[in-house]
């Protein structure tokens, strides 16, 4: 389960995502490579394209707004097919128990109490 911390600076909440869910993700997609290098090359190639695309169509301002819904739709559809290239288990959202998920609350509440707390202190003198 992830475990909030601090940031180093003590100002921020932390939620350590990334060896619970970008390290096996990234690691999912380094052995479908390894696997099948035409392929998801080929994916990888076909969905950076189509993010680029969106990119330029986000940040045009004379872009119609249904050219922007046609480029975020096939950003998604090769995102999906990418992802269908990795084991489901990296696929799916993280899912919690009720008691775990209020414990996962619990230890961010008293996280950012403390950190509102310290702040408020040492804004006060």
């Amino acid at each position: 389960m992830i475990s909030p911390g601090f940031t180093a600076a003590g100002d921020r909440v932390r939620l350590p995502v990334r060896d619970t869910l970008l390290a096996p993700l990234v690691d999912a997609l380094a052995i479908a490579y390894t696997d099948d290098p035409e392929i998801v090359g080929r994916l990888l190639t076909g969905h950076a394209a189509r993010v680029l695309a969106l990119d330029h169509a986000e940040c045009s301002e004379d872009t119609p707004d249904y050219v922007r819904s046609i480029r975020a739709a096939k950003a998604d559809g090769t995102r999906e097919a990418l992802l269908a290239e990795l084991p489901v288990e990296v696929q799916r959202d993280p899912l919690l128990t009720p008691g775990d998920a209020v414990a996962l609350a619990t230890r961010l509440t008293r996280t950012a109490a403390f950190i509102r707390r310290t702040t408020n202190r040492t804004t006060r003198t």
